[in-house]
């Protein structure tokens, strides 16, 4: 009996050993998605949140997106809406709407999607805005000024 009870303590001790005794910490959710996906999830009617410079969803974007700048993401959650919103967000490399899910999370959003770069974007994209469409080089040349008056003999 003695030797059952001890033999409990050693094989309990050898199983506790190997366990954690640090707390885990909680993993980031992959809020990465594919096109196909981020259609799916405007069609139920997630936002779409371009977070490119004014300029650049000047230039072109996913029709129907909202454009916040990612460093302004903050500072702008009336216009994103409420955390139980799903969002599907894009920039044009993935690296500021990944710092964007990122910043959208820690404030409790939890149905943020990044869908990366607005290349990945299955369908077509909205015009550039008249302004953005043709380069300064290629706009229009300013009117000649008028002719001077015909001189009086």
């Amino acid at each position: 009996m003695r030797r059952t009870a001890l033999s409990l303590i050693v094989a309990l001790s050898a199983g506790c050993a190997g366990a954690r005794t640090e707390p885990a910490t909680p993993q980031p959710r992959d809020v990465r998605v594919d096109g196909a996906t981020a259609v799916e999830l405007v069609k139920r009617g997630a936002l779409v949140l371009d977070v490119r410079t004014p300029q650049e969803f000047a230039s072109g974007h996913v029709p129907g997106a909202v454009n916040v700048p990612y460093d302004e993401v903050e500072r702008r959650l009336a216009e994103i809406g409420p955390p139980s919103r799903e969002i599907v967000l894009y920039c044009r490399s993935g690296r500021r709407s990944s710092i964007a899910a990122q910043s959208l999370e820690r404030l409790g959003y939890g149905k943020v999607y990044d869908l990366g770069p607005i290349g990945a974007w299955p369908g077509e994209l909205a015009p550039p805005a008249p302004a953005a469409q043709a380069p300064a080089s290629q706009a229009p040349a300013p009117a000649a000024p008028p002719a001077p008056p015909p001189r009086s003999q």
